[in-house]
């Protein structure tokens, strides 16, 4: 693949693709118009074909002049459910009623439907070599329906009860008459079901009428016979007369029993109130007598009279002596009354008492002669429910015959459908439809032919380029995360130390690549251009991935770099440092302990990707300390740098790499690419060695070398932490 390494993860380059077809466009138009052409030229070259449609609703329709039951009984049927819609759909496309549909419209005489007799030269072909059957070995009638069915299409519509019939036909006329003629065929065999039926049941309902007609008369015979012979004469109607007669005696025994206990209550009311001497007065029957009445009257007026002469006269008088002989025989003649009154009441109870022996007497016999009638109407109840039973059937058989009889009209029994929508003759072709078939033949080629480029450039490796990052940047990501940047005591400006070399000058199988390149620019005069704060202001404005620290003088160099990743985290930059250095000055100056994991344990695979990740101790900024491992066998798998580059890119906005005093050779092992930030860091600069390096990073292919003096920006940073 062009570019890219076969060991390398690649991802698709969607520009690539869209600037390979957008540079063959013309090629593509090309293409799109000749396939348009070729779909309209065989949409002009087919035959146009017709379809029209009639729609048939199913539904339970009673006649016109039925009853009001008749049409409740007939709504009140079984409803039209999926079954029974997908039946009726079979039934339009029986062979029965297709036959008729052919026969009545003649449609055996038309070529359209038996285009197996003049047949075509590729048909002949096929047939010869045994590859289709001959369609002339099939009767013409089969050939006609075949043909028939393959234009008809009966659906029924989604979520209701209205069947769709369809046919296609190259005469615009026979397309709208076909399908009337199979609606009104299916309707006349509907109808004509009901007919049959309603016959038949017309024909086997006469008989059974004559026979029970028969029986209901002798079984009502059997009743009446049995009726007079055993005396079960009835009264009202369900009762008999020896059961009437019980009833009444009984309910007159009742009565006059009560007429007893009246009657010796009110004598024996009467009795004590004569042996206390009580007041008459409180007594109903006493106080009722006229004659009664009439003495407590008389006693009431002398009684007056005697009180208004003992007002006058002496208790001796002769008047009052007359007066109370007077009183004295009233009195008596109360008692004689009420006497009288009582015999009359025992007198009602003596006869009342005969009446209920009488009435007791009569009961006996009638309960004797009612037991016997009891028994003789357990026949009699079998005879009557027979009948009953014969006389129901009779009655249920002569309503279906009436209505069964009223049904044998053809117009009595219309079908369980009706046509909700006919068949008009169609004016466009159903099929082809030119405009959409040209259409569409061009989108598909113009997508096709796009297609083909893209697969092309795929398969050329042009559209692929490497992967900008890896699953390790997941981790990272999450790394990341979690980190927490501890406070430290503060540190010091270091101190000039040797210079070391970097560890990327322990890769000994890496040959220089340095040629010959035009002078280069000198040095500005302005050194606070190249301070830290002007280089962290640079790499913020350049949105940089990577930025690879040149450290020529050694741990000075690299402690402006220190200050340049902690200046751009304060900046609110997510940003990491990676110590490739020899001295790990960088690692002595951020990490909480110096004895962390690093990139070299991470090379060396003792150590877990996230375990080398490390904040700093005096700002938000990660660190990947230098690590405890032995840095050549650590060097054997620095290929595995540029993943790791890779992955931190992708999880920090910048990922800076302290690589101490290195050569061009030992970075370009570290990038796979040049777009990256060489950051020259020269504390106090030295114009010969700042030009021999920014000429070799240059001819190389670097063409971001800049450079940064310690400045102002270096000495803040690290004095903020003293």
């Amino acid at each position: 693949m062009s570019g890219v390494a076969r060991d390398q993860d690649v991802d698709i380059d969607l520009g690539q693709l869209v600037r390979a077809v957008w540079a063959r466009r013309l090629r593509i138009l090309t293409i799109t118009l000749l396939g348009a052409g070729v779909a309209f030229a065989g949409a002009k070259i087919m035959s146009p074909q017709y379809r029209s449609e009639t729609r048939i609703l199913i539904e339970p329709r009673a006649p016109a002049f039925a009853s009001t039951q008749q049409i409740n009984d007939a709504s009140a049927g079984p409803l039209m459910d999926e079954l029974n819609i997908a039946s009726q759909v079979q039934l339009l496309q029986s062979a029965d009623l297709l036959k008729r549909v052919i026969n009545d419209l003649k449609l055996y005489n038309l070529p359209e439907f038996d285009d197996a007799a003049s047949g075509s030269a590729m048909s002949s072909i096929l047939v010869k070599l045994h590859l289709k059957k001959n369609p002339l070995e099939n009767p013409p009638e089969e050939r006609v329906i075949d043909a028939f069915v393959e234009r008809l299409q009966v659906y029924q519509v989604p979520g209701s009860r209205v069947i769709g019939i369809n046919f296609t036909s190259k005469d615009p006329k026979l397309a709208a008459a076909i399908p009337n003629a199979m609606a009104n065929v299916y309707l006349s065999t509907q109808s004509g079901a009901k007919l049959d039926s309603n016959s038949e049941a017309t024909r086997w309902l006469e008989p059974e009428i004559e026979g029970l007609r028969r029986k209901v008369s002798e079984a009502e015979k059997k009743v009446a016979e049995y009726r007079t012979s055993h005396g079960l004469l009835q009264t009202n109607g369900t009762t008999t007369f020896p059961a009437q007669q019980l009833n009444d005696i009984s309910a007159e025994l009742t009565r006059v029993r009560g007429d007893k206990a009246n009657a010796e209550a009110r004598a024996q009311a009467v009795r004590n109130a004569l042996s206390s001497g009580e007041a008459f007065d409180t007594l109903p029957d006493i106080m009722s007598s006229q004659a009664i009445q009439r003495l407590k009257g008389t006693e009431s007026g002398l009684q007056s009279q005697i009180s208004d002469l003992q007002t006058s006269l002496l208790n001796n008088h002769p008047r009052l002596k007359s007066l109370r002989a007077q009183l004295s025989d009233i009195r008596t003649q109360i008692r004689q009354e009420t006497q009288k009154i009582l015999a009359s009441i025992e007198n009602e109870s003596k006869v009342a008492d005969l009446r209920a022996s009488e009435l007791e007497r009569q009961s006996e016999t009638v309960q004797a002669t009612s037991a016997r009638a009891g028994e003789d109407e357990v026949g009699l109840n079998a005879l009557e429910r027979e009948a009953n039973a014969q006389r129901q059937l009779l009655e249920t058989y002569l309503v279906r015959y009436r209505e069964a009889a009223s049904r044998a009209d053809s117009n009595s029994s219309p079908a369980d459908a009706r046509i909700v929508s006919r068949a008009v003759e169609p004016v466009d072709p159903y099929f082809p439809k030119v405009v959409p078939i040209v259409v569409v033949a061009a989108v598909a080629t113009l997508i096709m032919s796009a297609i083909v480029i893209m697969l092309t450039e795929l398969f050329s490796g042009r559209a692929l380029r490497p992967a900008d990052a890896t699953p390790e940047a997941i981790e990272a990501e999450a790394v990341v995360e979690e980190k927490h940047v501890p406070q430290a005591a503060p540190i010091a400006t270091p101190a000039r130390k040797p210079v070391q070399p970097s560890m990327l000058a322990v890769v000994a199988d890496e040959e220089d690549t340095t040629e010959d390149s035009e002078a280069a620019e000198e040095a500005p005069e302005d050194e606070n251009e190249f301070s830290v704060a002007s280089v962290a202001d640079y790499l913020t404005g350049s949105r940089a991935p990577l930025a690879i620290a040149i450290s020529p003088t050694g741990d000075n160099g690299s402690a402006a770099t220190v200050s340049l990743t902690r200046m751009l985290a304060d900046a609110g930059r997510r940003v990491i440092l990676i110590d490739m250095t020899g001295s790990g000055y960088p690692t002595e100056l951020m990490a909480e302990d110096q004895a962390a994991l690093g990139v070299t344990d991470l090379l060396c695979g003792e150590a877990a990707f996230g375990d080398t990740i490390h904040g700093d101790r005096l700002s938000d900024a990660h660190l990947i300390p230098q690590g405890q491992s032995d840095v050549r066998r650590a060097m054997r798998g620095v290929d595995r740098l540029s993943l790791l580059l890779d992955a931190l890119a992708a999880a920090y906005d910048l990922v800076v790499v302290e690589c101490g005093s290195a050569d061009v050779a030992g970075v370009s092992r570290l990038t796979r690419s040049r777009d990256v930030e060489i950051i020259l860091s020269l504390p106090e600069v030295e114009e010969t060695i700042f030009v021999a390096l920014m000429t070799e990073f240059q001819a190389a292919g670097y063409e971001r070398v800049v450079l940064m003096s310690g400045g102002e920006g270096a000495e803040q940073t690290l004095g903020r932490a003293a």
